[in-house]
């Protein structure tokens, strides 16, 4: 009689399990390609080239 139930909850529990592992192994992993991503110069790449071109342009 507690056999059926508990055969019932062990799909939905496996799953969940599943689940859950697959979350925790996305989550430790440490790359990260947002943090690689070049989105251009910067402020030190600016401030270095736009005394340059003012200089040149005097």
């Amino acid at each position: 009689m507690l056999i059926a139930p508990l055969s019932l909850l062990r799909h939905p529990l496996s799953f969940v399990a599943a689940k859950w592992q697959t979350l925790v192994r996305v989550a430790g992993d440490p790359y990260r390609p947002e943090l690689h991503y070049m989105r251009g110069p910067g402020p030190k790449w600016r401030a270095k080239y736009q005394a340059s071109r003012l200089n040149r342009s005097i």
